[in-house]
């Protein structure tokens, strides 16, 4: 058993609404072999991995995958729960799982949760997967299943790749709130909201936050100076930039005194009680190590306190207790060193709530001062200090003493944060009490203000030592986004086998005319505001994110294809309105998606992913379509809106008269049935690109365009002339004249979606006025090459040419598929086979007489174009205008 390969399904996905990593294992020697045929091989994995007890699997109860195991199952499922079980041991919370078969024997694809915010490059979940194989095998062969030092790493390497306790917090607050949230990579930056209300995090920083008062806050000298001329009461002292001016505000002062560097952060190298010349000269060595000046000032008496404002707003407080361990009498500083880092909420870094304590140079001299050592060992009671500055970052703790703050420390710490200049601040302060009123007199002797933090870290407010966790996270959400405030933009997203594209350029359009900035993915790119800002086929959710991220952008339409939902999942959270085409045979084979069952399925998700209230658009005047509507509960509290190209249809019909909303042609007219009512929008002859109307295909296509305008609240009559006005569809159903000879360039690669431009061939030309340049891609299976090349037959001139990119295919493979087919089916036909598109349009012309056209599709786009205009084509700008009105009976 071993893995091939491994891939991660970032967004909601076909399996779960989380992140999920699919895994493709090889059985090799266990195919088809089961858990139970090996005797034994269940107790000991029991009895290595213990937790396995308590998986439900599908019994929906602990003990259900037991059960499997001594019944039989295959050997990825045993993996697949033994991997989760693992990632659990590491405190990695995920608990779906999932082994499909491929259909290939001894060939599965394991299936597991991931941490949402886990950065979707992590190898944490495939290795767990390894290791747990390993176990699996070593169980299997009676071997000694020995994981734990691989596991120790992979614990590391979560808690270095996880979100840190202030990054989750927001992000945690966020979701609550239903606002989309996004995590950059390993960093601490998260993205909040879709759009034009996107919002930046970086751990408590926001892109609200001054950059002047970080860089105030960062200068603790500055910080000092502008405090006091503000009449807040602060420590008096000075920067230092030799050790000589560090020795005169020292003598100045008089001890004791705190040493810092001007530059720092964390309570690194900050020196309290310095009271000789001899310690002030070690003391400004260390704060200056790093090249910064050092701070000197007057050390303050009081309790240390943390105070957090946010939006002008105190929102948490807490004393802070530096390091310290309490003896017993019976173990020494580092016994009990020790068994304080055992509490598991201390970690390295900020990772845990906590920080472990180490025993560094500062820790050492800190001792000595007490007279004790590491080995000593202090009698019961006695308060062993390990810091003098009380930051959780070296190892600190923290009581929360939010409902204690006084009425006059809140108001200082609010001005404090104003002075700055920060929208997020962590306020140090020494005072007797925080529960007392500062003295009006703002003497000293009351305390005062001896840090300002830009960025501060929030554990000490979530999970404090003692005392009521606060939600700081939401209180900082709440500022970004107030009661009421959105955080999403309306967004489309299209899948369906055909017109995927043009409904996403049909909706861009009719929305932009609504005034919006429209940011727009297809298969040619990006589209932000009516301009392209990136070429490629951007189908997939890296596309979405992009537009999603753009903060100028009004509303998002995304095509949204079966390959990236299938390799990434989707690139949203939840849309407003799904639209699906249509649901026919195409990609079959690919994928894992063998049947058409499959694709169905795995298209829906479109649909299942629109939030309570928002809309689905379906085609009624396709069977799979209607199918998906009848299923229950599938898009429960969704608005269903159905289009459809005959006004008799009686699905339509019933709809409309229990109160729904549907888009049909009826008399020559694209109509709207709501609330009862019957609402021309615009004659179809009128249609942009349309044909006069005989373009059934596009006319189908912007009814769902138009359902989707409707939705999102765009006025009739703005849908009817931004309709009218629709011309930029390149690449489909694009009439260009050369010679007397017309070219209509499409890019149909399926059976449906030739019959449909076909269809239009034979109503403005007549197939025998026809000739047809036509290339397939090659990772179509056989039978729908096959199956394309019967809809190409109504033809009686063809010429066959081969993409440039044959996908996996032997050179001339598809063409020779197409070519046969081609000639069993109709045998009179003229078929001509050549390498590439310019060999195959000087054919296809060759061929063509006056008054003809040639139906050309393609590859790509772009090439087919340069040809043309080469040869001298021009652009038919009248087309929608060109052929006359077909009214009812299209």
């Amino acid at each position: 058993m071993r893995i091939e390969s491994s891939r991660r399904l970032r967004g909601p996905n076909r399996y779960l609404a989380r992140p999920v990593q699919v895994t493709r294992v090889l059985l090799d020697g266990l195919t088809e072999r089961e858990s139970s045929d090996f005797p034994g091989f269940t107790d000991r994995l029991l009895a290595a991995f213990p937790g396995l007890a308590e998986h439900h699997c599908a019994f929906g109860e602990p003990g259900g995958f037991v059960k499997r195991l001594h019944g039989g199952t295959y050997f990825g499922h045993t993996a697949e729960h033994v991997a989760i079980e693992l990632s659990q041991r590491i405190g990695r919370p995920v608990n779906f799982g999932r082994t499909e078969g491929t259909g290939v024997p001894g060939e599965y694809d394991v299936v597991t949760e991931c941490p949402v915010d886990e950065p979707p490059d992590s190898g944490v979940a495939e290795a767990l997967l390894a290791l747990a194989i390993a176990g699996v095998l070593a169980a299997l062969h009676g071997e000694p299943v020995r994981v734990e030092d691989e596991l120790a790493v992979l614990r590391r390497t979560y808690e270095r790749e996880k979100a840190g306790p202030s990054t989750a917090a927001i992000a945690d607050a966020a979701r609550a709130r239903g606002i989309p949230v996004e995590r950059v990579g390993e960093l601490s930056l998260l993205r909040l909201g879709y759009g034009r209300h996107r919002r930046l995090v970086w751990a408590a920083l926001t892109d609200h936050t001054s950059a002047i008062g970080v860089d105030i806050a960062s200068d603790k000298e500055l910080t000092r100076r502008l405090l006091d001329e503000a009449g807040v009461p602060v420590p008096t002292g000075g920067a230092a930039a030799s050790l000589a001016e560090a020795l005169d505000i020292f003598a100045e002062l008089g001890p004791p005194v705190v040493v810092k560097p001007r530059q720092g952060r964390q309570g690194m190298h900050v020196f309290l009680g310095v009271d000789t010349p001899d310690a002030l000269r070690a003391a400004y060595e260390a704060a200056t190590a790093g090249g910064d000046d050092a701070v000197v000032e007057r050390e303050l008496t009081g309790r240390d306190y943390r105070v957090l404002t946010v939006g002008g707003k105190v929102v948490a407080a807490a004393e802070r207790v530096a390091a310290h361990v309490v003896g017993d009498g019976a173990t020494d500083v580092a016994g009990l060193i020790a068994r304080a880092n055992e509490d598991p909420r201390r970690g390295d870094g900020h990772a845990r709530a906590l920080t472990r304590i180490v025993v560094d140079d500062v820790a050492l001299t800190l001792l000595r001062r007490q007279g004790v050592a590491v080995d000593t060992v202090p009698a019961a009671g006695q308060v062993v200090r390990l810091r003098e500055n009380a930051n959780l970052s070296t190892g600190g703790t923290s009581v929360d003493v939010t409902d204690d703050v006084h009425p006059s420390v809140a108001d200082l710490c609010r001005r404090v944060a104003a002075i700055v200049g920060l929208d997020i601040a962590g306020l140090d302060l020494r005072l007797p009490s925080i529960a007392e009123p500062l003295p009006p007199t703002g003497s000293l002797a009351g305390g005062g203000v001896i840090e300002v933090n830009a960025a501060p870290g929030l554990r000490m407010h979530l999970d404090p030592s003692d005392g009521t966790a606060r939600d700081v996270g939401d209180a900082i959400v709440e500022a970004l986004y107030p009661a009421g405030s959105p955080s999403r933009i309306p967004i489309v997203a299209i899948t369906g086998t055909n017109g995927k594209t043009t409904v996403a350029r049909l909706t861009a359009h009719l929305l932009d005319g609504a005034g919006l900035r429209v940011g727009v993915t297809t298969t040619d790119g990006i589209a932000i505001g009516g301009r392209l800002v990136q070429r490629a086929d951007a189908t997939g959710p890296r596309s979405a994110r992009v537009v999603l991220s753009d903060p100028t952008v009004d509303a998002a339409v995304l095509e949204t294809a079966r390959g990236g939902m299938l390799r990434q999942g989707l690139g949203y959270d939840w849309s407003d309105v799904g639209i699906i085409t249509n649901l026919a045979s195409d990609h079959l084979g690919q994928d894992g998606i063998d049947n058409i069952e499959d694709l169905v399925d795995l298209k829906c998700l479109i649909g299942e992913r629109v939030r309570e209230g928002g809309a689905v658009v379906l085609n009624a005047d396709d069977p799979r379509s209607r199918g998906l509507a009848a299923h229950p509960g599938r898009f429960e509290k969704r608005e269903i809106v159905w289009c459809s190209l005959d006004p008799r249809n009686p699905l339509i019909r019933r709809h409309w008269d229990t109160g729904g909303r549907a888009y049909l042609l009826a008399d020559g007219w694209l109509v709207e049935l709501a609330d009862r009512r019957w609402i021309p929008i615009l004659a179809v002859g009128e249609l942009g690109g349309g044909f006069g109307g005989a373009a059934r295909h596009l006319v189908a296509n912007a009814l769902a365009a138009t359902a989707a305008a409707r939705v999102l609240g765009v006025a009739t009559a703005r849908v009817a002339e931004r309709l009218r006005t629709f011309t930029d569809n390149p690449g489909r159903g694009m009439l260009l004249h050369l010679g007397g000879v017309d070219v209509l360039v499409d890019y149909a690669h399926n059976p449906a979606a030739i019959r449909a431009i076909g269809d239009l061939v034979d109503r403005l030309w007549g197939a025998d006025h026809a000739v047809a340049a036509v290339t397939l891609p090659g990772d179509r299976r056989d039978d729908l090459l096959r199956e394309s090349a019967r809809e190409v037959a109504r033809f009686d001139r063809v010429v066959i040419y081969e993409d440039s990119d044959r996908r996996g295919r032997a050179p001339g493979e598809v063409p020779a598929i197409l070519h046969d087919e081609l000639a069993a089916t109709s045998p009179k036909a003229t078929c001509t086979v050549v390498r590439t598109v310019d060999e195959a349009v000087p054919a296809a012309l060759a061929m063509a007489r006056p008054g003809d056209v040639v139906l050309l599709l393609y590859e790509k786009i772009e090439p087919v174009l340069s040809l043309l205009r080469t040869l001298g084509a021009e652009t038919a700008h009248d087309q929608h205008v060109s052929f006359p009105l077909i009214g009812a009976s299209v």
